[in-house]
């Protein structure tokens, strides 16, 4: 950002100077003509207007970062002009010492995505989950457009795993055990259809897996509500913000964290503890 060279108090100062010059000006016989003296004011003019310009840029840098933190201490929301890509199972593994054999692919939601990337993560034969978004229609969506519930996507966590470590099945009963699956376009405290649930299946064997999982449950009497989550085809899978990924262990300090995403996380964690990865429990 360019550095004003002249503040507020330097400006009122300095155009006092120039007024009270201008006013003695005929007794000590200094010649200045009417256009010189427009001119000046008109420097003086465009100087004031420049520093506006420059205090409404700090303004604005310094109000909005404090605005979204304030946001991210209560909910599962923030704000980010950079749109989120598409993403392939290369980008989203770094090495591990795991011995992983070959890799596929599952696409969850069930609400804020911190919370289901913290689940799926926490799995043995889960190599890697990333948080982004699916389901909608908007190409690039940001976080903030997802959240203000006008791009069709929602909240989505896509895993990388090892079928010889953990099957799909395994995969969907840990889906449907750790949420409410009849909550209707939200999940928890967090409501609308950008946390809404869904199983994005990627072929016809997926498909036919969560279709007859979600048909026991309907039928188990477990739920007094019929499940919710929808089952869709992924279409794209794009993913979010650099600084949603690994949220809930990077920022264990965060009180939707401590208060929301753990608690959830640890109800999951009881129900499934031969499923954990070492250190998990």
């Amino acid at each position: 950002m360019l550095k004003p060279f002249l503040t507020i108090p330097a400006l009122i100062e300095a155009a006092r100077r120039f007024y009270a010059l201008e006013s003695i000006r005929p007794l000590v016989r200094i010649k200045t003509s009417l256009p010189e003296t427009i001119d000046r004011l008109n420097c003086f003019v465009r100087i004031y207007r420049f520093e506006q310009k420059i205090l409404l840029q700090m303004f604005q840098k310094l109000v909005f970062p404090c605005a979204a933190a304030i946001v991210l201490l209560f909910s599962c929301n923030a704000f980010s002009g950079k749109p989120a890509k598409p993403i392939t199972a290369v980008e989203a593994m770094p090495e591990e010492p795991v011995a992983y054999g070959r890799l596929d692919t599952a696409t969850f939601a069930s609400g804020c995505f911190w919370c289901v990337e913290a689940i799926f993560e926490s799995l043995k034969g889960v190599k890697e989950a990333v948080s982004g978004y699916s389901g909608g229609s908007t190409k690039d969506p940001t976080y903030e457009a997802v959240s203000a519930h006008n791009t069709g996507h929602t909240e989505t966590v896509q895993l990388y795993y090892d079928p010889k470590i953990i099957t799909y099945q395994t995969l969907l009963e840990v889906y449907f055990a750790s949420q409410d699956p009849t909550q209707v376009n939200g999940q928890g405290p967090d409501h609308g259809d950008s946390y809404r649930s869904a199983v994005f299946y990627h072929n016809v064997a997926q498909r036919d897996l969560a279709e007859t999982y979600k048909q026991q449950l309907d039928a188990s009497g477990k739920f007094s509500k019929p499940i919710a989550a929808s089952i869709e085809p992924l279409k794209v899978f794009y993913m979010a913000e650099e600084y949603h990924q690994n949220y809930e262990k990077q920022h264990p300090e965060n009180p939707y964290v401590q208060n929301v995403s753990v608690p959830r996380l640890k109800r999951m964690q009881k129900q499934f503890p031969q499923l954990l990865k070492k250190g998990h429990n």
